[in-house]
């Protein structure tokens, strides 16, 4: 006797779930990665954020990294650099419109995060 259940698990992850240009795993490519929700969210705390202060809040970053996540997010329009011909330079992020709208989305994840730990511990 076939086991109909997981060959329809088996179909849709062959199909839908692991394909590379499945509409999650779009999600996934530009929001993922370790830091850039959380620097979403220093950027959306107080925006506009400078340079220097995200650097100050995520010590345990290295220079190189932050400014990597920082223009990944900038390419993917979720945020706006804006550089100051001053001395010495100054550079601020705000989210963009589209930055803007994760925000809903992250206390979401937040949220469902929080129910996930809960209902581990039983």
């Amino acid at each position: 006797m076939q086991n109909s259940t997981n060959n329809e698990y088996k179909a849709i992850t062959n199909e839908v779930l692991f394909l590379n240009d499945s509409p999650l795993t779009s999600v996934f490519k530009v929001i993922g990665g370790k830091w850039k929700i959380m620097l979403i969210k220093a950027i959306a705390a107080k925006c506009p954020k400078r340079f220097g202060e995200l650097k100050r809040e995520t010590n345990f970053l290295s220079q190189g990294t932050l400014t990597t996540q920082l223009k990944e997010m900038e390419r993917d329009k979720l945020i706006v650099r804006e550089a100051f011909a001053e001395s010495p330079p100054r550079v601020e992020y705000k989210l963009t419109d589209l930055g803007k709208t994760l925000l809903p989305v992250i206390d979401v994840l937040e949220d469902w995060y929080a129910n996930f730990q809960a209902s581990s511990k039983h």
